[in-house]
């Protein structure tokens, strides 16, 4: 079964994106390419173990399994080393990538306290959106009882938009609750 996200996609955002800013071709039409999650742990130098935690829960949030990353350089400042496990990452796509901003955008942004939309100031010129999350326990799959540590979590949307406003308007007629103009 189509994830519900590509066929809202398909049937209602692709034609009204094609109307709006006049492609011509269907291969015009901005769409996602792939959805990157990644939870970067400073404190992993000291604390090994803080590792394998945050890549099962990474692993839970996402539905596959998390990559353990490393620094690439020594950086004396921060007393890292070359190639010492810094972080996780996980990159969805295709179906996987549409339920988990399904997920993102009905479940799990409303859960958050004291939310009133996403940053629409986001984007990188380019037509990717980048979003922080604070509080990686307000995804329904952690279990509050067993985590360690509250940890941050940022995702990437990387989309075939060629502007910001192209990927903004993709984005809000796929459910992402912007924020207002004037408010913070």
């Amino acid at each position: 079964m189509a994830p519900r996200l590509k066929e809202h996609f398909q049937n209602t955002v692709a034609p009204k994106l094609q109307k709006e800013f006049g492609y011509k071709n269907v291969n015009q039409i901005p769409k996602l390419l792939k959805v990157t999650l990644n939870m970067g742990l400073g404190e992993a130098k000291e604390q090994p173990k803080i590792l394998d935690s945050a890549q099962a829960e990474l692993t839970a949030i996402s539905g596959q399994k998390a990559v353990v990353t490393k620094a690439k350089r020594n950086i004396a400042a921060f007393k890292l080393r070359e190639k010492t496990p810094i972080g996780v990452t996980v990159t969805l796509r295709r179906d996987r990538m549409h339920y988990f901003l399904d997920k993102l955008l009905n479940i799990v942004l409303p859960r958050v306290r004291d939310f009133r939309g996403v940053s629409p100031k986001a984007f990188d010129g380019r037509g990717n959106y980048t979003l922080g999350i604070k509080e990686h326990i307000i995804f329904p799959e952690i279990d509050y009882d067993k985590i360690d540590k509250v940890k941050g979590l940022n995702i990437s949307i990387v989309t075939t938009a060629k502007t910001d406003d192209e990927a903004r308007l993709l984005l809000a007629e796929l459910g992402m609750p912007f924020r207002k103009a004037g408010t913070n």
